[in-house]
């Protein structure tokens, strides 16, 4: 790492203390919850998370751009943008699932560069620098390798967050694999680069719930792409497929309608 990166990777971890202090602080309440636009779930304590991380990066890089779930983007045109999910998994968060988490990562030239997921219900942390390494709780991690399609472990946060144009593709992928595992929010990510599963497929997404997992399967050795095999940027939206290897992932992006054998 150049010693920049190791700067902001030690800064991002800072960002994900002050986020885990308030999370852990508001996790005893029964919160209220607001529908977006979108239907989907935020609370008072998003809100929060994100105001005090949009806080520290300015007063640290006021150079740096910032996109975020709760308040939107700024200086997106610039080299480094910080790229934030307050709490990725709001409605396991308002149920007192333990599977939510902070998400935080460090785009450069709208390229994931480094990301952080925070678990702070079970103190855990996943850091990663894309292309260089990951590490769970500070201990080096690498995803599973050689896995084939029909052994997969797969993972998908909501069928219902599938729109109806891609759940036929979706449909073919999940028949392929071994076993589907619906939920898990960020967590399911996590569990992708420490080994533990094989694929994750979603759609219906933003940069901002898949920046930070990026960074650190790319990491720990895998792939993430769009279902035609393109890379994320910052004006990426919707359909995902993250992979242990290459091999995998190829055969996934078959069986998904994006690519055809040979």
């Amino acid at each position: 790492m150049t010693d920049s990166t190791e700067t902001f990777l030690a800064f991002s971890e800072k960002l994900a203390d002050s986020s885990r202090a308030l999370l852990l602080a508001a996790a005893a309440d029964v919160p209220r919850v607001d529908l977006k636009q979108d239907a989907s779930f935020v609370t008072a304590t998003d809100r929060a998370v994100e105001t005090r991380l949009r806080e520290q990066i300015r007063a640290a890089f006021p150079d740096h751009g910032i996109m975020g779930e709760e308040y939107g983007s700024e200086q997106l045109g610039a080299e480094f943008v910080w790229v934030l999910d307050p709490i990725d998994g709001t409605a396991a968060w308002v149920a007192g699932i333990p599977v939510y988490g902070t998400l935080i990562s460090l785009a450069r030239g709208g390229k994931p560069l480094l990301g952080v997921i925070d678990l702070p219900a079970t103190t855990e942390r996943l850091t990663g620098i894309s292309g260089r390494g990951a590490w769970h709780n500070g201990k080096p991690i690498r995803c599973r390798k050689g896995t084939a399609l029909s052994d997969a472990y797969m993972t998908s946060s909501n069928p219902r967050f599938v729109p109806e144009a891609d759940q036929a593709p979706f449909a073919r992928l999940d028949d392929a694999v071994q076993f589907t595992q619906y939920g898990g929010s960020c967590y399911s990510y996590a569990c992708l680069a420490r080994g533990r599963t094989d694929l994750a497929v979603d759609a219906g997404f933003d940069a901002y719930d898949l920046f930070a997992p990026t960074a650190i399967i790319e990491g720990a050795g895998g792939i993430v792409t769009d279902w035609q095999g393109h890379p994320l940027d910052l004006a990426w939206q919707g359909r995902v497929i993250a992979a242990g290897d290459q091999a995998l992932h190829a055969a996934a992006l078959e069986r998904l309608g994006s690519r055809t054998s040979g």
